[in-house]
């Protein structure tokens, strides 16, 4: 469960900094959080599925 909340949390703050590095305003950061944490989430979900099934007898 910890893994999604992570890719969440963790793809937010990336894509804050990539929009920062770019000059972004508040709405890009703001976008770019969003996106970011998206992916972050779909990319935190298929580990725990993967693990989750790997471990399953």
């Amino acid at each position: 469960m910890i893994y999604p909340l992570s890719g969440l949390l963790i793809g937010a703050l990336l894509g804050t900094l990539g929009a920062r590095r770019r000059g972004g305003k508040r709405l890009d950061l703001l976008q770019w959080a969003a996106v970011g944490a998206i992916m972050g989430g779909i990319v935190g979900l298929f580990l725990l599925v993967f693990i989750e099934r790997s471990y399953a007898g």
